[in-house]
């Protein structure tokens, strides 16, 4: 890979690295903790990772992580899985998310935005006294630390408020969100055995109300250990027969008590896609995601008290718990509930421009449809107090660099972040006082000894190669659900490299010190052993007006051959003709290579993703080598499965 030194997209001012809360903290962490004062974000990373206990120790005297019970020490035991964060010591997420009540009472903590796009706002000291209010009653009903509470809800602010009373109580949160199917929704909390489920009647959605009762009655059928369902009526109907209703819960006005629990006590259940069997149920800690978001929003992220963070997302992707963690800084966060584009394709955009939102984070996928879609952000829309965009969900191409860049402004901060629901946070992402370039990734976090390995465990530099974490993470998973051996957990991420985090991205981490992401490395396309990512096809593809969105699979043929279709979804009133054909293979070859020109070029009525929005790339895979339907994959973990038909009829048709 070519590495002359390109010029950066963004360069920080001067005056924005020395105000940026990182060079602060740099600063800090040399006089305390003998970090490096000198050399910039590099140093501080290399220390970060070299010294975790000094760096994690200034992480949690920085932000003032009140400890009920101290620690004995950082980290019991390094190794991974199974690293032993901060033992001995005790304190409460819930109790730091809400801390900013004490001085900002009647500041907005919560900015709630429907299809409306009129803001409402929820102020700290209401939301605290609704938490207060719900954990008291929690308790009543019986919820004690470490008992499962669910909700079926969208992102609205009942849903903040239920994730901090079950944690103030040291429950355990999961949530899922209301376009997910009755089968979806089981096929999760069903592994956890929830005692409380909150959940809305329906939701509104492209101007459309949807309801959810059918779906509801269901769920309290077939999770038996359910004592409490809590009714809240987005739509206005009656709470069912046995409910209880939500504003009775929260009507009081009690002081919330905080539970402190064990640094490793679990915190929530995320859940990995599940698109080739059940999804698996990830368990995180409130240690571990206290001092991990900390770090990510109040450091990376640069966020504070007078910052509003909106994050495009719903209750069932990491997104959301993420955009929650917001409130740990102080931070006011945007809950949009709505479709991404209604009433049109800006529709984010307006949000953020009526919220005063400063960071404001998407997909790559809207960026890139926004784009096509001739959206003009900064001509249509006041953007004047957004600092930051940052995307995230699959790689931001280039492209859609040089549109923010152009379309919003000149001097705005582009964050392409990766991370994933594993630990619920970001590898490598928005570093504030780093130059941003077209295409990659600033830097690795802080705390993550990122790595980009050989097959043999070597690492590479400006060189493609498997994504690895050589050190613990504190959000890593403290484990599985229903995984008693462990075997699930080590199988997903450390039978590659014994005892070193391997994610399934490939990656390459430039000399510079940025990152580059090229798709996942288990759907990789080998042609004459030269792996190649999906995503740098994609974003050469989909740049052609004609193609809407694309999805390329490769092969391995019986007789040793490699099949490599390309499969396009095309725009309204585009025919995939030779001329076409022969655009998109030119296309390809210029700007990636002879060996990325699919061998096959095929119109599909559409492209499947998975309940987040990511392009399903295995499962088609497997369709393709001939496995049925049903054992490709998980049904409910699609969000069209009529689209699988077609990809099935045609292996039937090549077999």
């Amino acid at each position: 890979m070519s590495t002359e030194h390109p010029q950066p997209l963004w360069q920080p001012t001067d005056e924005r690295i020395a105000r940026a809360r990182i060079t602060r903290f740099q600063a800090w962490a040399a006089e305390h903790h003998g970090a490096p004062a000198e050399g910039g974000y590099p140093a501080l990373h290399q220390w970060s990772v070299a010294e975790p206990e000094d760096f994690w120790t200034a992480v949690t005297q920085w932000f003032d992580v009140r400890f009920a019970t101290p620690c004995a020490r950082v980290l019991g035991d390094r190794a991974m899985p199974g690293a032993e964060w901060f033992p001995g010591a005790t304190l409460n997420y819930a109790e730091h998310a809400l801390r900013a009540a004490d001085d900002r009472a009647d500041q907005p903590a919560l900015l709630y935005v429907d299809e409306t796009h009129e803001p409402r706002p929820v102020t700290w000291a209401e939301l605290r006294r609704q938490v207060g209010a719900l954990a008291a009653r929690l308790r009543d009903l019986g919820v004690r630390p470490g008992d499962r509470v669910s909700g079926y809800l969208p992102n609205i602010p009942e849903a903040v408020v239920a994730l901090l009373a079950t944690a103030a109580v040291g429950a355990v949160w999961t949530s899922c969100a209301p376009d997910f199917g009755a089968r979806s929704v089981l096929d999760r909390f069903q592994q956890v055995e929830p005692v409380v489920l909150f959940t809305v009647d329906g939701y509104r959605y492209g101007g459309k109300e949807h309801d959810r009762r059918e779906t509801v009655a269901e769920l309290r059928r077939e999770l038996p250990t359910l004592r409490a369902v809590v009714h809240i009526p987005l739509l206005g109907t009656d709470a069912p027969e046995g409910a209880l209703d939500w504003a009775g819960l929260t009507a009081g006005d009690t002081e919330p008590v905080f539970e402190q629990v064990p640094f490793d006590h679990p915190l929530w259940v995320l859940y990995s896609s599940g698109t080739t069997g059940l999804p698996k149920a990830i368990v995180q800690s409130q240690g571990g995601i206290l001092v991990e978001h900390l770090k990510q929003l109040g450091l990376h992220c640069d966020l504070g008290p007078e910052d509003r963070f909106f994050w495009y997302t719903s209750t069932g992707w990491m997104m959301w718990n993420f955009l929650v963690s917001g409130l740990l800084t102080g931070t006011t966060i945007v809950l949009y509930d709505g479709s991404p584009g209604y009433p049109d394709t800006g529709a984010q955009w307006r949000i953020a421009e009526r919220t005063g939102t400063t960071l404001y984070g998407t997909s790559a996928a809207y960026v890139m449809a926004c784009r096509k879609a001739g959206v003009h952000p900064a001509r249509d829309f006041d953007l004047s107090t957004v600092q930051c965009v940052a995307t995230t969900g699959s790689p931001l191409p280039p492209d859609g660099f040089r549109w923010l860049h152009d379309e919003v402004r000149d001097d705005l901060w582009i964050a392409s972040v990766s991370g994933g629901t594993d630990v619920c946070s970001c590898f490598a992402g928005a570093v504030p006082t780093l130059p941003v370039y077209t295409g990659e990734l600033q830097a690795p976090g802080l705390g993550t000894d990122l790595q980009s390995w050989d097959p043999s465990g070597a690492p590479l530099v400006d060189e493609v190669g498997e994504l690895v974490v050589t050190n613990p993470m504190p959000s890593m998973p403290i484990r599985f659900w229903n995984d008693p051996d462990g075997s699930r957990y080590r199988g997903s991420y450390f039978d590659t490299y014994p005892g070193v985090w391997r994610h399934g991205d490939w990656i390459t981490v430039t000399s510079r010190g940025s990152v580059i992401i090229h798709g996942r490395s288990d759907s990789t396309l080998n042609r004459q052993g030269v792996r190649m990512g999906s995503a740098d096809i994609y974003e050469v593809v989909e740049r052609l007006p004609e193609i809407k969105e694309s999805l390329v699979i490769g092969i391995e043929q019986p007789d040793g051959g490699y099949w490599m279709p390309l499969f396009v979804h095309l725009a309204p009133g585009a025919a995939l003709d030779d001329a076409l054909r022969d655009r998109v293979k030119k296309a390809i070859r210029e700007q990636l290579s002879p060996r990325h020109v699919p061998d096959e070029i095929i119109e599909v009525p559409g492209v499947p993703h998975t309940l987040t929005g990511k392009r399903i790339e295995v499962p088609v895979k497997r369709l393709l080598q001939g496995t049925p339907l049903e054992k490709a994959v998980n049904p409910g973990s699609i969000d069209d499965l009529t689209l699988l038909g077609f990809y099935e009829q045609l292996a039937r048709k090549r077999a």
